[in-house]
């Protein structure tokens, strides 16, 4: 098979995994930060109802790359060895298709707008938020051609430029009194300059035209990942798009807040460990005892990171909104809280589907969806017409642990793992989390300002987590040090 030309890497696989998953994780690390410190400024001066315009386009939005990419990116992360053709073939697929996409929805703005109490203000901003799905396709190939390689630093240079330019961009424009405008502008420069610096700093552009070929050898695994993706987009998305329906914009711009602050641990922790072990597992999906061997390793470190991190923001969730918003968005608060102990569940899910996915199985990954899909659906009819918000999430959480409990039983037969050794490997590190909860929670019945309140819980939380891991002499802490630090040898 022809390959794209890359020459041998003599680089051994365990400092190139370190330096993917460090360099995955510098890059969420500081386009977190940038997102939190833009969003904070933009919540405080966007009104609750120009974030429900946005939240309604973003519905749509999220079908729309998942059509635009119709699941040939993650075919080629899986592919052993893609050749030129491959990475040809989806780039002029994944834009033609993109391109159509646009043509229809630039159409169809209207309806959208008669969808959400027929606003005409979605009419124009459609229109133009619209356009980043046509920018993002142009980076997908760009993208996954790094992450293949698990070359990942120009990914995480060009989300952090991007996020710095877009997010000054949307500061200035809110201040200037643009509401939802600003976020729209915000998400358009975004993926423009990340795209441009991909392809500026890239090293490859298309060789031909789009080969049938290539097309037929990437549609088994893409089919089956374009199927799931758009159950799972479906069942991130159905709630905004019910609450923006059937109650009210300004609803939806509350959970909206709560959901992307949620997310801002989800997404992350997910884009980290898809991108970091993906590739790696795909390696050995012939070998069952390595390919084992490591989903335990993954296993208890994704647990180690996950608990930790996602309970945390719970426990200190009142204190982080007061500390930046004030009272602004109190209404979003138990929302936020629920969603995070929620986003456990989906990280995982996420994590075993791409296990499937790694050892070849991408058929069964639109089970999982279609499993996803159902129980979110009977969660909705049981809550939606109760008219409380927060009932509505509470059956969002519920939906998430049921998924999760058929998930782990198909994945671990699905690789020989077994249902009992996947929950076994997360254990530990729930009991040690609990600990942590009870910590941020005592030391928040304190009296102290919003500020000081948040400091002292995260401190006193992490202390404690880190403390039994020590004592407990966790290797994950040890390991977590050397992926940081880059303590590993060549040899």
């Amino acid at each position: 098979m022809k390959t794209d030309g890359n020459p041998p890497d003599s680089v051994p696989l365990k400092l190139k995994t370190a330096r993917t998953l460090k360099w995955n994780t510098i890059d969420r690390l500081a386009s977190q930060v940038l997102y939190g410190v833009v969003g904070v400024v933009l919540a405080n001066v966007v009104s609750k109802e120009d974030f429900g315009l946005v939240g309604a386009l973003l519905v749509f939005q999220a079908f729309a790359i998942v059509f635009s990419d119709s699941g040939f990116g993650a075919a080629l992360l899986q592919s052993k060895e893609p050749s030129d053709e491959d990475y040809s073939t989806v780039f002029w697929f994944n834009l033609t298709v993109s391109l159509a996409i646009y043509v229809i929805l630039w159409f169809c703005s209207p309806l959208i707008a008669d969808i959400f109490q027929g606003d005409t203000r979605l009419i124009p901003l459609s229109k133009v938020m619209f356009l980043t799905f046509v920018f993002n396709a142009l980076a997908i190939v760009q993208t996954n051609r790094l992450m293949k390689r698990m070359d990942v630093r120009m990914i995480a240079v060009s989300n952090v430029v991007a996020q710095s330019i877009g997010g000054a961009i949307g500061i200035c424009l809110a201040l200037l009194g643009y509401g939802a405008w600003a976020l729209v502008w915000q998400s358009v420069a975004l993926a423009a300059i990340k795209t441009t610096i991909l392809w500026v700093a890239g090293d490859w552009i298309p060789t031909c035209w789009i080969r049938m070929s290539s097309l037929r050898k990437i549609w088994r695994i893409g089919l089956s990942v374009f199927s799931s993706s758009m159950l799972n987009t479906l069942f991130l998305t159905i709630y905004s798009f019910v609450i923006g329906a059937a109650y009210s914009l300004r609803d939806l711009g509350v959970y909206s807040q709560a959901d992307k602050w949620s997310k801002m641990g989800t997404a992350s922790l997910s884009q980290i460990l898809t991108a970091s072990f993906v590739p790696l597992l795909s390696r050995f999906q012939d070998d069952d005892r390595d390919f084992r061997r490591y989903v335990r390793k993954i296993n208890r470190f994704t647990a180690f990171v996950l608990f930790p991190a996602m309970a945390g923001l719970a426990s200190v969730g009142l204190s982080l909104f007061h500390t930046f918003f004030g009272d602004k968005w109190d209404a979003a608060v138990l929302l936020f809280q629920i969603l995070c102990v929620r986003g456990v569940f989906v990280v995982l899910v996420s994590l075993y589907g791409n296990y499937m996915l790694s050892k070849g199985y991408g058929r069964r990954l639109f089970i999982i969806e279609l499993v996803k899909d159902c129980a979110i659906a009977v969660a909705i009819l049981a809550t939606v017409f109760s008219g409380s918000l927060s009932l509505l999430v509470w059956g969002q959480l519920w939906a998430s642990v049921l998924t999760w409990v058929i998930v782990v039983w198909l994945a671990g037969s699905s690789i020989g793992y077994g249902m009992a050794g996947m929950i076994t490997d997360l254990i530990p590190f729930v009991l040690v989390s609990l600990a942590m909860c009870v910590a941020c929670w005592l030391l928040g019945m304190l009296a102290l300002p919003p500020l000081v309140a948040l400091m002292v819980q995260m401190a006193g939380g992490g202390a404690v987590y880190i403390g039994i891991m020590w004592i407990m002499r966790f290797p994950e802490l040890k390991e977590a040090a050397g992926y940081l630090l880059g303590r590993f040898r060549r040899h």
